[in-house]
């Protein structure tokens, strides 16, 4: 899989990843399914690295009657390769369920059966992959004052390896976030957190059946936590607190979906910065902080037929905000104001769950003295060229690709599954097209 240049003991990659989630999986396979197509001199040596003991896509949020909000087309492969026997459909086919999900006549899988998806298909490549091994930092190689290789510093339980590589693609993915002096704890939760620490609540946290939930946020992932609380502690009572009215609809109509198709990013990526703003204005309701109309119809009528039995478990503070939370150790008190009147109510509650999102890592913040190289706009952002490669002072001639972090350069597809399947295509077609293999075949000549 490695190779030796002259006079180095250090493996050289032509690709190293960072991260293992579903964007390098996918990345992964596009170059598998490239060396199985060519010889072995044109074949591409790519390893990934990821910190988490084995694949896993915030598990913490596979509520058992959540759905995918994309269609199962938009897997890791079939809108760059439809015969690709890593897709969905193929997947069905390993579980003998294809049939049975034709006859479900739905486009919208379960998110816990497509994470299993994602296992499965991480699995079929993990020969290029190395689970509980963390990046911890990146330096460059200076020859002639030129950089054509990185040395990837990664961290296991066996301790500290280096490892060389021509090109890295980072996807390490979005982190969550907490308002602002909000540190989380055993009664204050980040929603990505949910399944897991929910386990500990069976009983309650002091022996006691929880009796109330506070959950902050007016987005898909806060109104399924609301949902799933509600039918999970059938006798507590379940805030939801959000500065609108009330939750608003996704917009996933035929036209606005057009957003996330292929073409968009090269609209975008091509658009003035005032039409970029413009366009995220227009279409962020496609994706951020909207709910699907389902879920709003069904915890209305819920909400509605609690008031008719006059057994009210279900609570909207609406055009209102969380301002503070204290925990304690037998409750957590949140404080809510009214954004109309300015009135503060406080709740008890056993526990209170942040929906308040994910945010962006800086995407070359591990890397050192070579960030120091990248280039950035004038608002201090990275520069990154259509192929989704930083862009670099001339000295430095390694690659460096994005897979995330990229929404001000390719729009909202940046971060999300919509357009994967073709990102990965043009990373791995950026770096044939680029020459990824004319310095590896110096090497093998030299050594012959």
């Amino acid at each position: 899989m490695s190779q030796v240049l002259p006079g180095d003991a250090a493996p050289v990659y032509d690709l190293i990843g960072i991260g293992f989630g579903p964007s390098n999986v996918a990345m992964s396979i596009a170059v598998s399914e490239h060396n199985a197509r060519v010889g072995r001199q044109e074949s591409v040596t790519a390893h990934f690295f990821e910190q988490q003991p084995s694949f896993g896509w915030h598990r913490g949020m596979l509520i058992d009657d959540a759905t995918m909000q994309v269609s199962f087309l938009k897997d890791l492969v079939t809108l760059r390769n439809p015969t690709s026997e890593f897709s969905f459909l193929c997947y069905l086919q390993s579980k003998d369920r294809l049939i049975d999900f034709i006859n479900h006549k739905n486009l919208f899988p379960l998110r816990v059966e497509f994470h299993d998806y994602f296992e499965w298909a991480a699995a079929k490549v993990d020969d290029m992959v190395s689970y509980g091994h963390e990046v911890v930092g990146v330096t460059p190689v200076v020859r002639d004052g030129t950089v054509d290789h990185l040395d990837v510093t990664v961290r296991s339980g066996e301790g500290l390896v280096v490892h060389r590589a021509r090109n890295l693609v980072i996807g390490t993915g979005l982190r969550p976030q907490m308002p602002e002096g909000v540190e989380r704890g055993d009664r204050v939760w980040h929603n990505s957190e949910l399944l897991r620490k929910v386990e500990g609540l069976a009983d309650g946290l002091d022996g006691t059946s929880p009796s109330r939930f506070v959950v902050v946020g007016a987005g898909q992932s806060a109104a399924e936590n609301v949902a799933y609380l509600h039918r999970r502690f059938p006798k507590a009572e379940i805030c939801a607190v959000f500065s609108r009215y009330g939750y608003s609809p996704a917009d996933d109509s035929a036209f606005a979906n057009r957003i996330f198709d292929p073409e968009a990013v090269d609209q975008y990526f091509a658009a003035p910065e005032d039409v970029k703003g413009r366009l995220m204005d227009y279409h962020g309701n496609t994706n951020y902080s909207v709910v699907d109309i389902d879920l709003i119809d069904d915890l209305y009528r819920q909400m509605y037929r609690e008031k008719v039995l006059g057994t009210e478990r279900l609570r909207f503070i609406n055009v209102s905000r969380l301002v503070d939370v204290k925990e304690t150790p037998d409750k957590a008190r949140a404080t809510v104001k009214s954004l109309v009147t300015g009135e503060e109510t406080f709740l008890d509650a056993d526990v209170v769950v942040f929906a308040t999102g994910y945010g962006q890592a800086d995407p070359v913040g591990l890397l050192g003295e070579v960030a120091e190289r990248c280039l950035r706009d004038d608002e201090g952002r990275v520069r990154v060229e259509r192929d989704y490669r930083v862009a670099t002072d001339l000295d430095l001639r390694c690659g460096i690709y994005l897979q995330g972090g990229t929404e001000h350069t390719h729009g909202i597809t940046s971060s999300l599954l919509s357009n994967t399947a073709i990102r990965v295509g043009e990373i791995l077609d950026s770096l044939l097209e680029r020459g990824v293999k004319s310095a590896s075949g110096e090497a093998r000549r030299s050594r012959a």
